[in-house]
């Protein structure tokens, strides 16, 4: 078959490799259909990219697939071939205690406990279980018996394969920051994660939605959709960022903050807020190359909250990072919550909002659709934000 390996950092190749087959019982083989490429997928590619070690040339790359079953071992009951499915990006086997708890991202079947790591995710290197990847043809599916989610016939991929990440991590980002009800949010960083957060809290009732972002494009489709949106670059410091996002909180900061900016994304937003963090230390102190500019939106995270309010943490973090502001967040009594995303634990809810009057815009939620051979081009442009890229959908 046909699938994107990895060869180095920023350096990917479409080759040929073995197809996969049943290794366990509760194996299913998925023939994919649409597999999905965004922020998550460059920690193993783009200049800084913080799994880069773990890796080793030829591990296929990608998580988020949407395909057909086309064959399944002997104790996965509740699927058979022909079966349209949503495989999610953490591998989790739905017995455990962390998966009874609703923490399947936490699975303790598959985790590696030599990193101290949660689920085994799929295309994500040996520091999350040296699965293969997504992108590709065919995907070899561990913990069948769990982790698939059927979806209806019918509506076009791009209906349901959002399920597989950007849609629960999304959704668990909103629900973590216990937005109150006709209540306001901002979200740092408009990737894909960011974008669909704004959407999905404004569909769940808060009032006003504010985001945050460098790039021209990612700020248009927010506005688009009814999002009050802020460039950091028009501002001279963040404390100005700050004054003007508070115009449109009542003055107080809004209730809820939403940290979205992916662990290897475009960093313009995180070379902004890097420079703001900069110019507030002593001599201009500098702050970890890897990690700063995350770091900095945390703490303008905690700065823009209201005081009462929660920051939640959709983003992913890497590399070194500099001490919390535990003394700012106990002065303020800010509620801090983070995890990679519980899928079965949102799925039920979120599928009422994949209802054909697709209140959520997954329909033309992707910037592109190319097919799976011209993946090193999809990387290159949604490693740099060339040609407006902000998803790409692949269709092998």
């Amino acid at each position: 078959m046909r699938a994107v390996t990895w060869q180095g950092r920023r350096n990917v190749r479409v080759e040929t490799v073995p197809d996969p087959v049943i290794q366990q019982r509760t194996d299913a083989i998925v023939r994919v259909t649409s597999t999905g490429l965004g922020d998550f997928d460059l920690r193993m590619y783009e200049r800084h990219a913080t799994l880069a070690p773990f890796m080793k040339p030829g591990d296929v790359l990608g998580h988020e697939a949407v395909g057909i079953v086309e064959e399944t071992g002997s104790e996965v009951t509740e699927l058979k071939p022909g079966d349209r499915v949503v495989v999610p990006f953490h591998i989790a086997c739905g017995h455990c205690w962390m998966c009874s708890a609703g923490l399947p991202g936490q699975c303790l079947t598959t985790h590696d406990p030599d990193h101290d790591t949660g689920a085994a995710l799929f295309g994500h290197a040996g520091r999350y279980g040296s699965v293969p990847g997504a992108q590709a043809e065919y995907l070899r599916v561990p913990q069948a018996q769990f982790g698939p989610i059927r979806v209806p016939e019918g509506p076009p991929d791009d209906r349901f394969i959002y399920l597989s990440d950007v849609l629960p991590s999304a959704w668990q980002a909103v629900q973590y920051a216990d937005i109150p009800p006709a209540g306001t949010v901002a979200v740092l960083g408009l990737g894909p994660l960011g974008d669909m957060a704004c959407r999905i809290a404004l569909q769940r009732g808060a009032s006003h939605a504010i985001g945050v972002d460098v790039v021209p494009e990612r700020l248009a489709r927010a506005r688009k959709r009814g999002v009050e949106v802020f460039d950091p670059g028009d501002y001279e410091s963040r404390d100005e960022l700050i004054a003007a996002i508070g115009t449109h909180t009542f003055g107080r900061g809004p209730d809820a903050v939403v940290h979205a900016v992916g662990t290897e994304a475009h960093d313009g937003l995180l070379n902004k807020l890097a420079q703001y963090q900069r110019a507030s230390r002593p001599h201009g102190g500098r702050t970890p190359e890897n990690g700063a500019g995350r770091l900095a939106a945390l703490h303008l995270a905690i700065a823009l909250v209201r005081r009462g309010g929660t920051v939640s943490l959709g983003g992913d973090y890497g590399g070194t990072a500099d001490p919390l502001p535990l003394m700012t967040l106990a002065e303020k009594h800010v509620q801090l919550r983070a995890g990679r995303a519980n899928i079965h634990r949102w799925s039920a809810d979120i599928m009422s909002f994949l209802a054909d009057d697709d209140p959520l815009g997954v329909d033309d939620f992707a910037t592109h659709h190319l097919p799976l051979e011209q993946a090193p081009y999809a990387y290159d442009i949604v490693e740099s934000g060339a040609d407006g890229a902000v998803k790409v959908l692949l269709r092998p």
